[in-house]
Order: structure tokens, then C-alpha cells, then sequence
């Protein structure tokens, strides 16, 4: 008798696991529609609660457990998208997402972050393009084109007509679309562009540096005025190399050398940890986590995150 009890799993222990089985894709949307970490545990967290707070009818009448879920963590991370639209506009310089960051060749499996980040739409080029839609456009987007959401559903969360949802995602796929960003490219390669650009700045050669460069090269600085980059994108490969050199010149020859390779949203990228205790003010360089993409072999996308508060969570 006590065997079968206990080979019988309760009620909450199938909700539980069924819940588990999703905890990816809910990240994943979370993920995108508010390009942070931090909202996107809050959002699966909430769901889950939301879930388990369901007497037993209420359990009963869904009809669609996935479907649930997605509603009620699109509409929780729908509300979060427009809190923060309203917060970014105080924020000082360009604001990127709240990178992705693992250890690169690490023998741990990826968690629920990690098997997002290999995404295509998640690498750091296409992904800013997403966050700067306007939450209703990158809702429409997100949830219809990656999630196969209808526009019924994506209209009832948005609390608008489905013509109006389906305007909403058309515009920004043209709008993604028109910028172009990048593509991923094999990881080997953009390894070579890396090792390149570090051993052209290690040598503060200004030519070297500009011919590991895209033409239309740019860096994209976020740091909120916390730490020094770009408060506007630089772009262009000659203005983008000075800036480089001019940034590197500012701190101890140390900040290049202890850098460690990383993936950044599913990319090739590195962690600088920063200047060592005792480095005098001026000359000290802040933690960072920089992003590449890369075009024709060359650079063409920097982004430099500086920002501490969005590095609270890199494991490293």
C-alpha cells in the first residue's frame, strides 16, 4: 500500500512538472519582451504563483495549460515592458539589454538562460533593435512571429483590435528588417576578429585597429553615466578606432591583458574584470562585458556594457 502511495504523484507535483517543462520557453519570452534578467525571473516566478494559486475548478477549466502560461506571462512581462519604456527615457547614453553571459566552453549543461541565448533573435545585434520597438510592436512581434501566438491572444493582452496587433508587428518586422543587423556567424570566426582587434589595440596601432574593423563600424556604450564609454553610438571605422585607442589609453596597460573569453547572448564576447585594487582613480578601468557581431569578417557591432547593475548577475 505505501509503494503505490508513493508511486502516486499528487495533484501539485504533475502541475509542478508540467510547469518545469515550460520554464524555458517562458523565459524565453520573457526575455524578449523585456530585455532584462531580472523581470524575466520575476515574470516566470509570478506565473508559477499565479498557477498554483488556482483552486481545483479553476485548474479544471484549462482547457490549454502552454496557452495559459503564455497568456499570463505575456501579459506580466507586457506590463513590465511598459514601466521600464517610461524609465529609459532618464537613462543616460544608448541602453542595451541586460546581456547573457556563460563561460565560454564551460562543461555545464545550459540552463533555462543559456538555451535561450542561442537563439538567433537573442544575439545582441538583432536583439537592441528588438528592445527599441515600443513595447506594443515588440509584443506583436515577439509572440507572433518566435511563439506563433495568434493575434487574438496578442490583441487581448495589448487590449487592442486584432488588426491593430497584426499593424503592430508588421511595422516592426520592417523596421528590424530595414536596419540589417548582422548575422551570427560561426564562432571560430569571430573568435579570429577578436584576437585581431585585442592584438591591434595591445599594440596601439590605429591602422591595424581601423583594418579589423567594418566600414560602418559602431560601438554602442552602456553605462547609464556610471562608468566611462560612448554616451552616443560612434560610428564609422576611423572615428570608432580613436575612440577604442582613446579608450584603452585611459586606463593601465593590465585592462586588455586579463580579459576572459565569455559568450554574450550566445556570442563570442569578453569579460574585462576590471582594475585591481590600488589602481589610482583615473587610470582604473570598470568591470565591462563587451559584444561583438561581426559583417564581411571584419567587426561591425561593439557593445561595451558597463552599466554595474547589469552585470550583477554575470556568473564570473
Amino acid at each position: 500500500m505505501f509503494g503505490h502511495n508513493r508511486s502516486v504523484r499528487s495533484a501539485e507535483e504533475v502541475l509542478a512538472k508540467e510547469f518545469d517543462d515550460r520554464r524555458t520557453r517562458l523565459t524565453g519570452l520573457a526575455y524578449r519582451l523585456t530585455g532584462s534578467i531580472a523581470d524575466s525571473e520575476d515574470v516566470v516566478r509570478e506565473t508559477r504563483m499565479r498557477l498554483t494559486g488556482l483552486d481545483g475548478a479553476e485548474r479544471a477549466g484549462i482547457d490549454d495549460l502552454g496557452a495559459w502560461l503564455n497568456r499570463t506571462a505575456g501579459a506580466l512581462a507586457v506590463e513590465r515592458a511598459r514601466t521600464a519604456s517610461v524609465r529609459r527615457k532618464h537613462y543616460v547614453g544608448p541602453w542595451l539589454p541586460e546581456p547573457i553571459v556563460l563561460e565560454h566552453g564551460s562543461p555545464e549543461p545550459p540552463g533555462a538562460f543559456g538555451v535561450v541565448a542561442g537563439a538567433a533573435d537573442v544575439r545582441m545585434a538583432a536583439f537592441r533593435l528588438i528592445q527599441q520597438l515600443s513595447p506594443e510592436h515588440r509584443t506583436a512581434l515577439v509572440l507572433h512571429d518566435v511563439f506563433g501566438i495568434g493575434f487574438d491572444e496578442i490583441a487581448a493582452m495589448l487590449e487592442c483590435s486584432v488588426d491593430a496587433a497584426r499593424r503592430n508587428a508588421t511595422r516592426a518586422r520592417h523596421t528590424v528588417q530595414r536596419a540589417d543587423p548582422p548575422e551570427r556567424v560561426p564562432a571560430q570566426q569571430q573568435h579570429e576578429v577578436i584576437r585581431a582587434l585585442l592584438a591591434a589595440l595591445s599594440d596601439e596601432d590605429q591602422w591595424a585597429v581601423a583594418r579589423a574593423l567594418h566600414p560602418r563600424a559602431t560601438v554602442y556604450g552602456d553605462s547609464d553615466g556610471k562608468a566611462r564609454s560612448a554616451l552616443r553610438p560612434v560610428s564609422g571605422r576611423e572615428r570608432v578606432a580613436r575612440f577604442l585607442l582613446g579608450l584603452m589609453r585611459k586606463y593601465a596597460p593590465s585592462a586588455l591583458t586579463s580579459t576572459r573569453p565569455v559568450l554574450v547572448n550566445g556570442d563570442p564576447g569578453l569579460l574585462l574584470p576590471g582594475s585591481p585594487e590600488g589602481t589610482p582613480s583615473e587610470r582604473a578601468a570598470a568591470r565591462r562585458v563587451v559584444g561583438f557581431a561581426v559583417r564581411d569578417g571584419r567587426a561591425a557591432e561593439i557593445h561595451d556594457i558597463v552599466n554595474p547593475d547589469k552585470l550583477r548577475r554575470v556568473p564570473l
